[in-house]
């Protein structure tokens, strides 16, 4: 059995998460937590607004890749466990 494709499928997953995560965290650098509410204020407002939409976006992709990761590796894991269990019972 020959899981090494499924494995670099699983890696070049775990990459593009990484990448991601790395990514939300440049696009967050910028985000402003200050509280502005005055009118003259208000192009800062959208353009946080707009930042803080796009940060969102970007953690949901995060969230859902990595639990496909996690499911990914844990299904990989099982059969790999099943497969070596089968060649141990089957050489007794």
């Amino acid at each position: 059995m020959n899981l090494v494709p499924y494995i670099l499928g699983w890696s070049v997953l775990g990459i593009v998460v990484l990448v991601l995560a790395i990514y939300r965290s440049m696009v967050a650098r910028h985000e402003d937590d200050s509280l502005h509410v005055m009118a003259g204020e208000a192009p800062i407002i959208a353009e946080q607004q707009r930042l803080g939409k796009k940060v969102e976006h970007i953690e949901t992709w995060g969230k859902t890749l990595t639990a496909v990761l996690v499911v990914y590796g844990l299904v990989l894991a099982a059969i790999y466990l099943y497969h070596a269990w089968q060649v141990s019972n089957s050489i007794q």
